[in-house]
């Protein structure tokens, strides 16, 4: 049961125990993949191909950070190795162009560089086995917190997420969280935002599955020195 264990949240770091770090992560998303197929544009029979370096470069992409909660069984001693049970990412500062949607989208227009930070977030998993605790709310909470610390200006920090259409039991937890839906998105829009414009096809503008505006655009806004 979840509440048998202790719960860890932590910034992945891009340099110490990169490897196995790396091979946890690389556990963690696969699972994603296998269980939860269509909340991802990936698929796992893809990413399972990829290779260790791959998933190393991942973690240590500038621009990249990676959030991870990590349970223990709470009759195991400290000292044993911690399981990854969720996990986010965000992407960023964002450019004032890679931020901004279509007028079309509703999204509203983003703020001057120096006077906004921005940020994407993807990724947010939990295992089936520990949802219902919290973790997806304390794990974002560790990530606001990064984002607080990670310099004083510009005060003001924009973090954007886009969910998939017919996804609403995720919108529903994005809205607990503190995030507000301003737009819409089209599938290929969603995947460049999430630096995942390689699983763009040749052609896919052409392509309604890709083109359609279905999907939902959520934004979390604060001010540093108000959270």
């Amino acid at each position: 049961m979840a509440s048998e264990y202790h719960y860890t949240y932590f910034r992945v770091s891009k340099t110490e125990d990169l490897t196995r770090s790396a091979q946890r992560y690389r556990g963690l998303r696969l699972q994603a993949l296998k269980l939860s197929p269509s909340s991802f544009a990936a698929t796992y029979e893809s990413e399972a191909l990829f290779t260790d370096e791959y998933w190393i470069s991942r973690l240590s992409q500038p621009g990249r950070e990676t959030f991870v909660c990590a349970a223990r069984p709470a009759s195991k001693p400290l000292g044993d190795d911690l399981e990854w049970v969720a996990q986010l990412t965000l992407l960023g500062p964002r450019t004032r162009e890679e931020f901004t949607l279509p007028a079309t989208s509703g999204q509203p227009e983003p703020g001057l560089d120096e006077e906004e930070e921005r940020w994407q977030l993807l990724g947010l998993y939990t295992l089936s086995s520990h949802r219902g605790r919290g973790l997806a709310k304390r794990l974002c909470a560790e990530a606001i917190k990064y984002l607080v610390q990670y310099r004083s200006e510009p005060r003001n920090v924009n973090v954007r997420l886009m969910v998939k259409w017919g996804m609403d039991a995720a919108v529903r937890l994005y809205e607990q969280l503190g995030f507000k839906e301003v737009g819409s998105c089209t599938l290929a829009e969603a995947l460049i935002a999430n630096g995942e414009g390689d699983l763009l096809p040749e052609g896919y503008e052409a392509q309604e599955k890709f083109c359609a505006r279905s999907g939902h655009v959520m934004l979390q806004c604060f001010t540093r020195d108000h959270v």
